[in-house]
């Protein structure tokens, strides 16, 4: 599973880790958050956020 990050603040979402703080379990894909989730530093949507190789 890919990590991503924000393009807005930098925060990297690694879905091994998943959001915890947010109800996001880990081993959760990116693509399987859901539409509403939101950066949990800046709140900019999954939109703002590219792949990171």
């Amino acid at each position: 599973m890919k990590k991503y990050e924000c393009t807005t603040c930098g925060y990297i979402y690694d879905p091994e880790v998943g959001d915890p703080d947010n109800g996001i379990a880990p081993g959760t894909a990116f693509e399987d958050l859901p539409d509403d989730w939101t950066c949990p530093l800046c709140g900019v949507g999954k939109e703002d956020f590219k792949p990171v190789d």
